[in-house]
Order: C-alpha cells, then sequence, then structure tokens
C-alpha cells in the first residue's frame, strides 16, 4: 500500500485547528459522609467545651411505707470535656494575563482553582474528623488542632467502652487512656466476623446509643458483603423478561439484633476499623464557616484565600462505637 505523489496528508499540514474539549474531566472522589451527617454548630472561641452525663443503672427500687429514713443517693457530675477549633485554608493566586487568557473549560482560571480548592478542604477536613489525632493546644510557632472521632470512643475504665478489639475471641470494651486521648494501636489485624459487628451494635444498645452508619474502607465493605455468604448472592429478574437478569452480591443495608445499619464505604476512614456512628451524638462547630477572602494585591496578579476554622464536638462518645484490629482477609 502506498500513497500517490504529492497527496497533502494531515501530518506535515501547518494551520490545523485544536480539538480541545471544553469540559474538564477531573476523577477525584469527593464524598465527605461525616462531614455531611454530622450536625453543625457554631462557637465563639478556639477552646470550646461541653459536657455529658449519663443515667444511673436501672434498679428494682421497692422502698419500704412509711420510712423516714430518706437517705440523698450520691450524686454523679457530669463529665466536662474540651476541644480545640482548628484553622484550615488553601490559597489561589493567578496573573492578571492568566485570569485573562480563553482556557478550555473554564470561564476563569481563578474561580476555577477556587472552586477546587474547597473540595479539597472539604476532603481535608473529613480526613482529620476521622483520624486517630490528639487534640493540639498550639502556640506561636505549632498549629491547634482538633481531636478527630477516635480520641472520643472508649473510656478509662476496662471493660465499660464501646471500642471492640478484632480477634478469635473479641474483647469488649478497650480502654481508652482518657477520653480526649489518642487510642493506641492495636497489634496485628485479625479477620473481621459478623460476631464483632454484633458485639459493636449490643454495646452500642447496653450504653443508649442507636448508630445508622458503618463507616468502612472499601476492602471492609466489601468484606461485610462477604460475610452475607449465600444469603446475599442471588439472581433478580423482570417479571416481563423485557429487563436483563441483575447479580446481587453486596450489602447495602444490614438488619442486626440491635438495629439496622447503612454500609457506607468511605475513602478516608482509617484502615483496619469500622466506624458505628449515631449522627445525632456528632457535629463540627464553626468559628469561621466557610469563607473567601481577596488578600491585598501586591502587583499584577489576584490572591485569594478559602478559609475554614472549626472543631469536632462529641457530644457523647459512648454512643457510637468501633472495631478496631480488624481485616478483610
Amino acid at each position: 500500500m502506498a500513497i500517490a505523489t504529492n497527496t497533502r496528508t494531515t501530518y506535515g499540514a501547518i494551520g490545523k485547528r485544536e480539538d480541545l474539549s471544553n469540559i474538564i474531566y477531573n476523577i477525584s472522589p469527593m464524598e465527605t459522609p461525616f462531614l455531611s451527617g454530622a450536625g453543625k454548630g457554631s462557637i465563639d472561641n478556639t477552646l470550646f467545651e461541653w459536657q455529658t452525663d449519663s443515667l444511673a443503672a436501672a434498679a428494682a427500687n421497692q422502698q419500704l411505707e412509711g420510712n423516714n429514713d430518706m437517705a440523698a443517693l450520691a450524686v454523679s457530675e457530669p463529665v466536662r470535656l474540651t476541644n480545640y477549633a482548628q484553622i484550615s485554608y488553601k490559597t489561589v493566586q493567578t496573573s492578571g494575563t492568566a485570569d485573562a487568557v480563553d482556557f478550555a473549560g473554564r470561564k476563569s482560571s481563578q474561580a476555577y482553582q477556587m472552586a477546587k480548592r474547597a473540595k479539597e478542604i472539604k476532603r481535608d477536613m473529613e480526613k482529620m474528623l476521622l483520624s486517630n489525632d490528639l487534640k493540639v493546644a498550639g502556640n506561636a510557632t505549632l498549629a491547634r488542632k482538633s481531636a478527630g472521632v477516635m480520641s472520643w470512643l472508649g473510656t478509662a475504665a476496662a471493660g465499660t467502652s464501646n471500642i471492640i478489639l478484632g480477634s478469635a475471641s473479641p474483647v469488649v470494651g478497650v480502654t481508652n487512656t482518657a477520653v480526649g486521648s489518642a487510642v493506641a494501636a492495636f497489634g496485628t489485624p485479625a479477620v473481621l466476623t459478623m460476631a464483632m459487628i454484633n458485639l459493636a451494635m449490643e454495646r452500642c444498645f447496653t450504653l443508649g446509643g442507636e448508630p445508622s452508619d458503618i463507616l468502612a474502607t472499601a476492602s471492609l465493605k466489601a468484606k461485610i458483603s462477604a460475610l452475607g455468604g449465600s444469603v446475599v448472592a442471588d439472581i433478580q429478574s423482570s417479571a416481563s423478561g423485557s429487563k436483563p437478569a441483575t447479580a446481587i452480591n453486596a450489602i447495602d443495608v444490614l438488619v442486626t439484633d440491635f438495629g439496622t445499619l447503612k454500609i457506607v464505604p468511605s475513602r478516608h476512614m482509617l484502615d483496619n476499623m469500622l466506624f458505628f456512628v449515631d449522627y445525632d451524638f456528632w457535629s463540627v462547630d464553626y468559628l469561621r464557616p466557610f469563607q473567601t477572602e481577596t488578600l491585598a494585591k501586591t502587583g499584577d496578579s489576584v490572591k485569594q484565600l478559602i478559609i475554614a476554622e472549626y472543631g469536632l464536638r462529641a457530644k457523647n462518645g459512648l454512643a457510637s462505637a468501633a472495631v478496631v484490629g480488624v481485616k478483610d482477609a
């Protein structure tokens, strides 16, 4: 096969018009299930405080008729908790020329980059909120940090917490040093079982919580589906036969003896852990909600800042639970 002499082709042609799509395709995930599900509040200081309490255990409470010796019961005081608001921000600076040039896929280069940074900060917040990080007061050289969810799960008294350690014989009530501290590492992970999930839900029920979701990494989400075995695997076909059969091999909603849970895959969840969330008892509190500020102009460019100052409030961490030290296989 040959091309005739002097046939003009595109390979050396001058003046070809560029075919560049006017759409920018971005695959980066933007889901933030915990940030979206938790409540939203406001605070007035970088250090914010709240109190938690619980009722005495139920008792038969039978009393003598005519008794005049009614001794006062011991008083249980509320627990006072604190956290710090941390600052998260990103800046974008664009030259006047770059902002004036007609780029494909966006009207304004500055506005496009600012929109990207806003989404990135939300992901940063999700990662921080789901962390095992300690709170940090901060100083002139050290940034303040808000404690993540794992800091508020568990209790210092052994056997009384809502943290389940995965093992051949799951350990209920793993000790946490203190509320507001980071949970220690839990050694070699064990394979997740349905018994561990049931134990966590039973613990929440006993303590008064009603989790609605389990947040899990992709691998542990798949493991939960696999735990259903033949109960999950199914073939569905339409009655009319007009639609193709659908194979179902996933658990998205799990019904346990102690409540119904939605299984939510999270890209920012800690590895080797399931988080059982009762959103009624969590809120992200803002000292400064999301805002955009145009910074001082120092030349032929525009510089803008998107910023938020916020902290996590665990209204009562015992309403939620965690299964830690687990893996999919």
